[in-house]
């Protein structure tokens, strides 16, 4: 297991990963375990596929876990932006070929959180006939829901003194392991684990960039795609979906919840008044085993 980053042992990354060679050879990182019927989980920014650690731990026994880490992130390959085009277009299409890579078989369940739900909707979006339920854990696949503003914090991240506190200093990725959970804080090592993968200017590329790619007017490059993908969202309406939401969340909060609520009215929701950003952490205990049944069940 060397090719953990400093701070992350085999216990608490307890997995063998694979790569698949993207865009010009860039390698992407995944983890590929157990067997039956697939489970995608894309996690989001400024995380890795260690956030979904414990959720395929649970379901690695009855399914098979396929976990990406995207380009720029967790342990997959972090170039320059001569080497990767870093914006939502790329995302999606790492995806897919990933999925084409692994030539499934069985429609799969679709896992997102973050920016995972932009990338995987738009995937699913585009291939609906590849998936058989959705597990939405505080994310968006849609522009920002009426009476919502862009956070502050976000817009600064936009700023050449955002881009300095991000890549300078890290302060993305601590800032989000330091308030993503809001029943019980993270103890200093899974802070520390979150932020492994980013420990340096060159290794922070990707936590910038994804706040950069936010569309927030049309003429943004990510604008076509979100406002396509929103559009495409009723061809996934009958599929069974079940959200886990944290609402203290300072991005992803009530407003973004009513949203799905809105779009999907027969998803099951569940909410935890008490949890934030991180919904897999702060309320680990009862949201893993949601989900399995959820997955599990017929």
């Amino acid at each position: 297991m060397s090719y953990l980053p400093k701070g992350v042992t085999p216990e608490m990354y307890p997995f063998s990963g694979k790569y698949l060679a993207v865009r010009g050879g860039l390698k992407l990182h995944y983890l590929d375990e157990g067997a039956g019927k697939p489970v995608l989980m894309l996690h989001g920014n400024p995380s890795w596929s260690f956030y979904y650690r414990d959720l395929a731990l649970a379901l690695r026994d009855s399914r098979r876990v396929i976990v990406p880490d995207h380009i720029g992130c967790g342990l997959s390959d972090k170039p320059g932006d001569r080497r990767y085009d870093y914006t939502l277009q790329s995302r999606v299409e790492d995806v897919e070929a990933l999925i084409d890579s692994l030539a499934l078989k069985e429609k799969m369940t679709l896992v997102v959180h973050d920016w995972g739900g932009m990338i995987g909707f738009a995937a699913a979006a585009r291939r609906p006939e590849l998936f058989e339920k959705l597990v939405v854990l505080n994310t968006a696949a849609f522009f920002l829901p009426g009476g919502k503003t862009f956070p502050g914090l976000l817009r600064l991240t936009r700023t050449p003194l955002g881009s300095l506190l991000v890549r300078g200093f890290n302060a993305f990725a601590r800032g989000a392991a330091w308030t993503g959970c809001r029943r019980r804080r993270m103890p200093p090592e899974l802070r520390d684990a979150y932020c492994a993968p980013y420990g340096g200017w060159g290794d922070r590329i990707a936590t910038l960039r994804f706040v950069q790619d936010i569309p927030l007017a049309p003429g943004d490059r990510a604008w076509s795609l979100v406002e396509e993908t929103q559009k495409k969202l009723p061809s996934l309406s009958s599929l069974p979906m079940l959200i886990c939401w944290g609402p203290e969340d300072f991005v992803f909060d009530r407003h973004f919840l009513e949203e799905w609520r809105r779009r999907f009215p027969s998803a099951t929701v569940r909410e935890f008044p008490d949890c934030g950003h991180y919904i897999l952490e702060d309320a680990k205990e009862e949201v893993v085993p949601l989900v399995k049944d959820f997955i599990l069940r017929s």
